[in-house]
């Protein structure tokens, strides 16, 4: 990362706008992230767009935890086209900001260098200052807009109203707040003053008023994610307020976490801080509050600070030991088996739950219809599962663990008796775990089969073709391909009256079946005359009825759970709706899950797969065996090659194989 003195940047000249421009546009990146999050018993996959600005030689870029921070896989477009894939060296909520790094080897070798943008002093910034916000919105290419900053203290008017994996970023920030246009898209992107330096992160949108997390701490922060992957912060139980007598100075302790360093010392709401290790503080409006945070936050692990101040007016004193602050939340997992996600419990998310340990697995999400959702009662959003079939559950390990060795060699679901608590209630439901059953599906016995599409000869109908109303049969309305109907020489618009000699007593609509029943009742390989009308004159054909195509329902499929879709092989009724030749290959589409590799990358339902990888595919048998041979292989690429109407296209799978 370059470093440049205060001094150097702020007395740096003013450029001509498009110099100062051009000295920052070039380092912009537009990043394109392919991110995790569970929700609905499931890890869901999604894709969006962001905004970054390259901070040093080396590569490595500051945008927004918002757009980076739970992302599997990154790709930056750089000014002038060029891709370059990236790596998260680190990211973090409570101030939404994220770093990455370039894969600076995959570039090639007579690549140009880098542009690299420098930070200013966001404390000298001031109401009035000309910037310019840049960035990709609505994932285009960069773009740059000018305004002035109209708030060096912008904060959301609502406490809390910004959370990031639970943890709310108005704590330590303070936004530059500006009218420099921007967009969905424009997160991450620098705030440039005249100089061409950054004074700030772009992050959110405000009505007009765009927010920008200041230099100085994007600076800071980014630096300890750059080396460390992680920013590191005290906790200590203390939650204060502004003063509410204005002409009191000092911060008003709000509320004392129970069980926490804060309670350890003493201090109890009310009081009010004077001084904090040895700095006098003082916060008479929401605004100030970020600073004492950062103050506050930012103290080390294990350290005994001296706290003065006053309780009802008399002085006090406290000495406080911070304790390590964990995150909010801990990251959530899927467990398939369960059609649950669910996470471990942090310090922090144990006392919000009010619980006496960190002990316990909490479930996150859960799936409609899947095992967990299906129990009697069901586990919900929040519970904490505590035992399986009497074994204790500590955290996911146990979970995992004991659920491996539960359904380990089974090929049916397993009734596991589950211990769970709910709020203070203690509960037990059995969930059936494992493997789903195979499914159930009646194949029918050998049918006969015409091969054509009918509509009952109503009434109507009959008296609108001049015919008696008393008229009972069927007309032809469809005549499928390679079918004893077609053979027979049928056609469309064909009248059928009998079978054999028997009238078709069809004249309603609800008859609908009456035609398709009496066939039923031969053997395939009958011989049968159906007799009726073309054109107004009389028409008598034999047909030898033969064996009914399989229907869908009874054709080999197969769900591929690492990429989450499922296919099947064509059936008659496809090639006839599809208009796809008898021997043509491919596989249809059945079912693709939501925001899964494979939805990710544009495969839809009723899609017909013609190929994959260049392989031809029309079995099933042989379409599992490649993917599993894919899979294990880890293939960084797998193509589809996939009809859908009258167009072909071209789909990649690309998953990212360290986070499935």
């Amino acid at each position: 990362m370059n470093s440049y003195s205060w001094a150097e940047t702020q007395n740096a000249p003013t450029l001509p706008l498009a110099e100062a421009v051009e000295n920052v546009y070039p380092a912009i990146v537009r990043i394109e992230v392919v991110s995790e999050q569970g929700s609905s018993g499931r890890m869901m996959k999604s894709r969006a767009t962001g905004s970054g600005v390259i901070i040093s030689k080396d590569g490595r870029v500051v945008t927004n935890h918002h757009v980076a921070g739970k992302a599997t896989r990154i790709t930056c477009r750089l000014h002038n086209g060029e891709e370059v894939m990236a790596d998260l060296l680190g990211a973090d909520p409570m101030t939404d900001l994220a770093v990455l790094l370039l894969r600076m080897e995959d570039r090639p070798a007579n690549s140009k260098p880098l542009t690299v943008a420098n930070f200013a002093d966001s404390d000298k910034v001031e109401i009035g200052d000309v910037c310019f916000a840049m960035g990709s919105p609505a994932g285009l290419s960069q773009s740059v807009t000018r305004g002035i900053v109209s708030n060096v203290a912008l904060i959301s008017p609502n406490k809390g109203s910004f959370r990031l994996d639970g943890e709310n970023v108005g704590e330590l920030v303070r936004w530059l707040g500006h009218d420099a246009v921007i967009f969905p898209g424009n997160s991450g992107g620098p705030l440039v003053d005249e100089k061409g330096y950054i004074i700030g992160i772009n992050e959110v949108g405000i009505g007009s008023l765009g927010g920008a997390i200041p230099s100085n701490l994007a600076r800071t922060v980014s630096k300890e994610l750059a080396e460390n992957g992680f920013i590191s912060r005290c906790w200590t139980g203390l939650e204060c307020q502004p003063v509410l007598n204005p002409n009191e100075k000092g911060i008003l302790v709000a509320g004392i976490i129970e069980e926490s360093p804060a309670e350890d010392a003493g201090l109890k709401p009310g009081d009010l801080i004077k001084t904090y290790d040895g700095r006098t503080v003082m916060a008479r409006i929401a605004e100030d509050l970020p600073l004492f945070n950062q103050l506050s936050y930012g103290m080390k692990v294990g350290k005994k600070l001296k706290i003065t101040g006053l309780r009802k007016n008399k002085k006090m004193s406290w000495v406080l030991t911070t304790a390590t602050r964990e995150s909010a939340f801990a990251k959530e997992r899927e467990l398939k088996s369960w059609g649950i996600t669910i996470r471990d419990f942090t310090l922090m998310s144990s006392l919000e739950a009010r619980r006496s340990s960190k002990k316990g697995a909490q479930v996150h999400s859960v799936g409609r219809g899947g095992p967990s959702n299906s129990a009697k009662p069901s586990l919900n959003r929040g519970d904490v599962i505590t035992g399986i079939n009497g074994s204790p559950v500590t955290g996911i390990a146990d979970l995992v663990r004991l659920s491996k060795k539960i359904t380990e060699g089974k090929n049916e679901p397993v009734s596991t008796l589950v211990s769970f608590e709910r709020d203070m209630a203690k509960l037990l439901t059995v969930v059936k775990i494992g493997p789903e059953a195979e499914e159930n599906r009646p194949v029918q016995a050998w049918k006969p089969w015409l091969g054509v599409s009918t509509q009952v000869l109503t009434r109507e109908l009959a008296e609108a073709l001049n015919m008696p109303k008393t008229t009972r049969g069927v007309r032809i309305a469809q005549v499928y391909p390679r079918t004893p109907s077609q053979k027979a020489g049928m056609q469309a618009g064909d009248l059928l009256f009998r079978i054999d000699g028997q009238i078709i007593q069809a004249y309603r609509t609800e008859d609908a079946e009456v035609f398709g029943n009496m066939i039923k009742e031969y053997k395939p390989g009958s011989l049968a005359l159906f007799s009726g009308m073309r054109d107004g004159k009389k028409l008598d054909l034999n047909v030898t009825l033969e064996k009914r195509p399989d229907p869908s329902n009874e054709l080999p499929d197969y769900e591929e759970e690492t990429f989450e879709f499922t296919v099947r092989e064509l059936s008659f009724g496809d090639r006839v709706s599809k208009r796809l030749k008898e021997k043509e290959p491919g596989l249809v589409v059945e079912n693709v899950e939501p925001a899964g590799w494979a939805s990710l990358a544009g495969l839809r339902q009723g899609d017909l797969v013609l190929n994959i990888n260049g392989e031809s595919m029309s079995e099933v048998d042989l379409f599992e065996k490649k993917m599993n041979q894919w899979i294990k292989n880890e293939e960084k690429r797998i193509i589809f090659f996939v009809k859908r109407g009258i167009h072909t296209l071209f789909l990649e799978l690309e998953p990212d194989w360290d986070n499935t």
